[in-house]
């Protein structure tokens, strides 16, 4: 007869998913490549809202980061 299949504690991790959006700012996204400096804080916050199932309360780091980032950019632009 064949054995039960493994207890979930006995069976074997799944191996680690590289992070999301590891080398996105470098492909062909030109919408993620006009953010400039602060495309690495976007997909930070995009990384957040994915791994949160889209909870913007656990995001708001994020957000805020990329909210300063995007105020500073434009005090540069304006001067």
């Amino acid at each position: 007869m064949d054995e039960p299949p493994p207890n979930r504690s006995e069976a074997k991790p799944l191996a680690a998913a590289p992070p999301f959006h590891q080398s996105d700012a470098d492909e062909d996204d030109e919408n993620v490549k006009q953010l400039d400096e602060c495309s690495s804080l976007y997909l930070l916050m995009q990384d957040c809202v994915v791994r949160t199932n889209r909870n913007w309360k656990e995001c708001q780091t994020e957000v805020q980061a990329l909210r300063e980032c995007f105020e500073k950019r434009k005090r540069k632009k304006d001067k």
